[in-house]
């Protein structure tokens, strides 16, 4: 059994309500939910923080180095942009990640087509809504199992 985390950035706590038209009508709280449902019946632990605080997020990363995290994915938000410091604390943290969007990047404002993350990224997964969030965990349980 693993502990894997979930980080959601900035505005995230807004999903459902916020621009549906580009962030699609779930909500955290569903997204959450069917991971939560994912990882039990894959025996692994989830852990699911959202903060619109970047300090909030860099602690979380902190901590996970010491509590036994195996996998991370994070929805960055628009930390994405902007955050060495969170690009920092990934790699003080050694523990690999995959980076979520809702959205496609790509196809949007040039400001918001680079990520700050990816390069320390196991992977991303951009543009497919909600369902990004558990493709990405399909991919953590198999990275798990294969030890990396």
């Amino acid at each position: 059994m693993a502990k894997i985390l979930v980080l959601n950035g900035p505005n995230l706590n807004l999903l459902g309500d916020r621009e549906p038209h580009i962030y699609g009508t779930d909500t955290l709280a569903d997204i959450n939910g069917r991971l939560a449902a994912m990882c039990e019946a894959q025996g692994h632990q989830l852990d699911s923080l959202q903060s619109n605080a970047e300090y909030v997020l860099i602690d979380r990363l902190h901590a996970a180095r010491k509590d036994g995290t195996g996998f991370i994915i994070i929805n960055p938000g628009a930390f994405t942009h902007t955050s060495i410091a969170l690009l920092d604390a990934f790699l003080a943290a050694e523990i690999p990640f995959i980076e979520v969007h809702l959205s496609n990047l790509h196809r949007r404002e040039a400001y918001r087509q680079h990520s700050y993350l990816a390069s320390a990224a196991v992977g991303t997964v951009v543009g497919l809504g909600a369902q990004g969030y558990e493709l990405a965990l399909q991919a953590a349980f198999r990275r798990l199992a294969q030890g990396n």
